[in-house]
């Protein structure tokens, strides 16, 4: 399943991901993941969520190196239980209209892999229309 947290700047979106991930670390069976832009959120997550800074890989600048990227990771760990992705739209040649085809490719590994995304977009529900179709809204 993608479960998307919709909202402006400053809305609150990292800080109920870190929330929610800092929970899941009690009740998980699996890993948690949580890519991230920078490494300003590293100490604010538990130790046993693994943080993926992606100022670490900077060559990685559209939808199919970002999703080539997370392929990379569940190859990795086949235990993930949900994969945590806050700010897309912070990252190189990530735009809006791009968001629908990123989640029907998150569905389709969610589906393959039996895990969950949880993802941030800084963008009001009126701006992302019909893009987060199919996906479970959080916010």
């Amino acid at each position: 399943m993608v479960k998307v947290i919709a909202g402006h700047k400053g809305s609150g979106k990292t800080k109920k991901m870190i929330e929610q991930a800092n929970e899941m670390v009690e009740t998980a069976h699996g890993s948690i993941v949580f890519i991230n832009k920078n490494h300003r959120l590293m100490y604010d997550l538990k130790y046993q969520i693994r943080v993926v800074c992606m100022e670490d890989f900077e060559d990685i600048t559209n939808i199919d190196e970002y999703v080539g990227f997370i392929y990379g990771i569940i190859s990795s760990d086949h235990d993930i239980e949900v994969i945590f992705i806050d700010g897309i739209l912070r990252h190189k040649d990530v735009h809006i209209p791009d968001l629908g085809e990123f989640f029907e490719r998150l569905r389709d590994i969610s589906d393959r892999h039996e895990l969950d995304f949880i993802v941030s977009v800084s963008a009001d529900l009126d701006q992302l229309g019909d893009v987060i179709e199919g996906c479970e809204l959080l916010s």
